[in-house]
């Protein structure tokens, strides 16, 4: 069994940003828990996008419903561990998509071959609108009988924001404070695939991950610490060149919902250069920001991609001990480093070098 160290009389401040990746989320959720439960480390500011905002505000509900520090912790590690445990009961959300489809097309029985193939034939071609048009989404549920959003607006620490992307201007919208309400977690999750946009105050919204998978900018401009610790679910490098369409389908999405992290990862680590060479002066609403990553390493990149969509309380259960693991050993490896400097290589990992270029 994995011993936590005792508190420090002055533990790390550090800021998380979460990224989406549909139930592979529950890595995350894997990663909170062991986090929670090392008394070394305390939160200063929470970034989510899409499942990491579902995650995010679980956190945050633990934290508004206590008042004791130890009690905060666990009372996030609980509506964690409520919440995805209701993701499993409530059963696959693509599950759901395709039995929408099938009451579309009458019903009709899943034993033909024939039948099923004009419906993933016409699957594709349906929008939300169509095969959803009530837009049934048990996940709202789930959070309106879980979360308490007027105690998160109220919650002074950990400050936490969430990313929406506006179907409109494609640009990044971020909720925090009173703005931080269910249909804001629902905007951020909003598969535009699945289901219909998000409107909130007249403005529509689809999944943050498009625009901001995690938004790092509100723990740059709206939190102290200098630690960042990125979640990352979505691989950044594949070993081999998809070839089927399945592969091809996968790893455009990979490269899409990993876009606007690498593009924030860029814009640091040029003003972390700026600062280290002198050429820009720290505290003039700059700072050096010192980057770190949790991911699930080669175990979660051979998962399937399918697996995303697949919410049984088995493949719920592996996710967290993946992540609960991956976290531990982070913590193992580099919890020292904290305040010190980045354990992640922004250049070699997210820029690259400047090839072809005179």
């Amino acid at each position: 069994m994995y011993i936590f160290p005792a508190e420090p009389p002055h533990p790390p401040r550090i800021n998380l940003a979460l990224q989406g990746g549909g139930s592979h989320g529950a890595f995350t959720w894997g990663v909170l828990d062991a986090l929670l439960a090392d008394r070394r480390l305390s939160f200063d500011g929470i970034s989510g996008a899409s499942a990491g905002a579902v995650n995010a505000v679980a956190v945050a509900h633990g934290f508004a419903s206590h008042a004791d520090p130890a009690a905060r912790r666990q009372g996030a590690r609980d509506t964690l561990r409520k919440v995805w445990e209701g993701v499993a009961a409530m059963g696959s959300l693509g599950a759901m998509a395709q039995g929408v489809v099938r009451l579309l097309l009458g019903d009709w029985p899943r034993a033909s071959l024939g039948n099923q193939l004009l419906q993933n034939a016409m699957a594709p071609w349906m929008s939300p609108y169509q095969m959803n048009p009530l837009d049934i989404n048990p996940l709202r549920k789930l959070l309106a009988d879980t979360i308490d959003f007027e105690g998160i607006a109220r919650l002074d620490t950990p400050r936490v924001f969430v990313s929406a992307t506006h179907v409109k201007t494609g640009r990044a919208d971020l909720f925090s404070g009173s703005r931080l309400t269910l249909q804001a977690v629902m905007a951020s999750a909003c598969l535009p695939t699945l289901f219909q946009a998000v409107e909130i105050d007249g403005e529509h919204y689809w999944d943050g991950g498009y625009s901001g998978n995690p938004a790092l900018t509100p723990l740059v401009q709206h939190c102290a610490s200098r630690d960042i610790v990125v979640v990352q679910i979505n691989p950044l490098h594949r070993a081999e060149t998809p070839h089927t369409q399945q592969e091809i389908l996968d790893r455009m999405n990979e490269l899409t919902f990993n876009a606007s992290l690498v593009d924030q990862m860029r814009s640091i680590d040029f003003i972390n250069r700026l600062i280290e060479e002198g050429r820009l002066q720290e505290g003039h609403g700059y700072k050096r920001l010192l980057l770190h990553r949790i991911d699930g390493g080669r175990e979660l990149e051979q998962l399937p991609a399918f697996t995303k969509m697949a919410t049984d309380a088995a493949m719920i259960e592996h996710l967290f001990k993946l992540g609960h693991a991956a976290a531990r050993h982070w913590l193992t490896a580099h919890f020292e480093a904290l305040g010190r400097r980045s354990t992640i290589n922004i250049r070699h990992d997210y820029v690259g070098p400047a090839t072809g270029l005179d």
